[in-house]
């Protein structure tokens, strides 16, 4: 495997096959489909399913790469044992472990807490399970990392300006350099969508890069 580089902003982003992995931030039932917990909160799901068309694409292209494909879940034990009281408080009118369209909402083993059939993992793509925005927080995510050298991290799925965020500041921090594919990410807020991006790349990358599934895609398959 050899190396190149992501068309990106602020700059190009070099990277290498062999150390670079794919992350797919909460791709849920509960995120981005209607009856979920995404819209039980009023919000529109369509957009965040702009962004499945363009996740499809960098998956299909991550795996004929051979790189390292990682899924997360927000989620939570059923006992809710693992779910701070001031979560349990959030979320308006709809709260998380109550009865839903799709099952206890955002508790692990309900059809809601699951990955969207267009974006399911196949053998051998660790899903890692995670009880709050991030995904290094109270999970395994950086030692399955390490297992594999991993350096850097391919960030998409949803929502932009929480969990995919949260996920880079926490990647930042850990010495990956990571890159967002803007198609690739979705917001219930447009407008959040557009600052979150602009964040991630001000001042140099500050905390990461930003680029499209189009270039991603070239990128994987030169």
């Amino acid at each position: 495997m050899k190396s190149t580089a992501f068309k990106a902003e602020p700059f190009a982003l070099p990277f290498n096959s062999a150390t670079t992995a794919l992350v797919m931030i909460d791709m849920q039932r509960d995120f981005v489909e209607p009856g979920g917990f995404g819209e039980a909160l009023g919000n529109d799901v369509n957009f965040v399913r702009s962004a499945i068309g363009p996740c499809q694409q960098v998956l299909a292209a991550a795996r004929a790469a051979g790189i390292m494909v990682i899924h997360t879940r927000e989620g939570h034990r059923a006992d809710l044992t693992d779910c701070p009281p001031a979560k349990l408080t959030r979320g308006g009118k709809t709260f998380i472990g109550e009865p839903g369209p799709m099952g206890r909402i955002l508790v692990r083993g309900e059809k809601g807490h699951d990955i969207i059939p267009e974006l399911y993992p196949i053998a051998g793509e660790p899903v890692i399970d995670k009880p709050g925005k991030g995904a290094f927080y109270q999970t395994d995510l950086q030692l399955v990392l390490q297992n594999r050298n991993i350096k850097t991290l391919i960030v998409c799925g949803v929502t932009t300006e929480v969990c995919v965020t949260t996920t880079v500041r926490e990647a930042n921090d850990r010495g990956y350099e990571c890159i967002v594919p803007q198609d690739c990410v979705g917001s219930y807020f447009p407008e959040f969508q557009k600052y979150a991006l602009e964040m991630i790349k001000a001042q140099g990358a500050i905390f990461g890069w930003v680029s499209d599934a189009k270039s991603i895609v070239e990128s994987l398959a030169a």
